[in-house]
């Protein structure tokens, strides 16, 4: 993870130091993210069909891959929505080459929280459906101490640090920003928020129906509220679906890159073409170097 990152801030900064703002950083780094968490669904798909086949050590690696993707995700977007208020409402006009230095740091210390806080998924573990030996389920264990006391801990700490507190900031931050852009003319400003937000409305679509049925599946299990058969069964199928549609967020975000944020679009498509540009001129030298060798040598023969 970490080389991937360090590949990819080297990729942004040889290419144009010039092209990506902060928050366009902050995109690359969440489409990293998506994509990560994009690769763990085909795994919990084949689980929900024919139970859980690949092991206990991809039981918590996936899980903890899963969990690490979705804090950075959220904490990225907080990032974008604290940016753009910066830019908009106080016209940050900080020098770049010191705002690239800080996204880049920041960047890096989002990637180490996100897979910090995902560490309680290694409580994951391989355990038997209604005590069959033919059909395992990845889920949590906790051996230590109370085991629905551990689940309530962690689930409270995954509902306030990984949802709550990221959505305070982005509401707080957008809501402010969208007042000073309506006392302003001309719409520019407007399509350059057109993909954040929608990039902000679709998280929401996708994980707050997850987190309400979390949180209702929680109060179950501690029995604050009444509760009988069906309605227990209703929470759990409630709980495969809106996990189904969280993953699906994964998917979702590429597609609002590149259909909705045309300015992000081009800025990565102008990164690529001078990447490959680069990459034909290395090889061009790289072939004339060999030519003059080869026929250096056939000169000696």
């Amino acid at each position: 993870m970490l080389i991937l990152i360090i590949l990819t801030d080297q990729t942004i900064n040889h290419t144009d130091r010039q092209v990506l703002t902060s928050s366009d950083v902050y995109l690359f780094h969440l489409t990293i993210a998506d994509g990560l968490m994009a690769l763990t669904t085909p795994f919990f798909a084949v689980a929900l069909v024919r139970g859980w086949l690949f092991g206990d050590f991809m039981c918590k690696f996936l899980n903890l891959v899963l969990e690490a993707n979705f804090y950075t995700s959220i904490i990225f977007l907080a990032c974008i929505s604290t940016d753009r208020y910066l830019v908009i409402v106080r016209a940050n006009g900080a020098d770049r080459s010191h705002q690239r230095r800080c996204s880049r740091l920041l960047c890096a210390a989002v990637w180490a929280l996100g897979w910090a806080l995902a560490l309680p998924a290694l409580f994951n573990d391989v355990q038997s459906f209604n005590n069959s030996t033919e059909r395992f389920i990845c889920a949590e264990t906790f051996d230590i101490g109370s085991a629905n006391g551990w689940m309530l801990a962690t689930r409270g700490f995954r509902h306030i640090f990984g949802f709550l507190v990221p959505l305070v900031i982005m509401l707080v931050s957008y809501s402010i920003t969208i007042i000073r852009l309506m006392s302003t003319r001309g719409f520019q400003k407007h399509r350059a928020m057109r993909v954040i937000m929608s990039v902000v409305i679709a998280f929401l679509l996708c994980w707050m129906p997850r987190h309400i049925t979390l949180v209702v599946d929680m109060l179950i299990r501690a029995r604050l509220i009444q509760f009988d058969c069906d309605t227990r069964m209703s929470v759990t199928l409630a709980l495969v679906v809106t996990n189904i549609v969280a993953l699906l967020h994964s998917c979702i975000n590429p597609i609002l890159y590149a259909f909705v944020g045309e300015k992000f679009r081009k800025k990565m498509m102008l990164l690529l073409q001078r990447k490959l540009r680069q990459e034909r001129v290395s090889g061009s030298k790289f072939s004339r170097s060999t030519s003059q060798t080869s026929n250096g040598v056939g000169t000696l023969l």
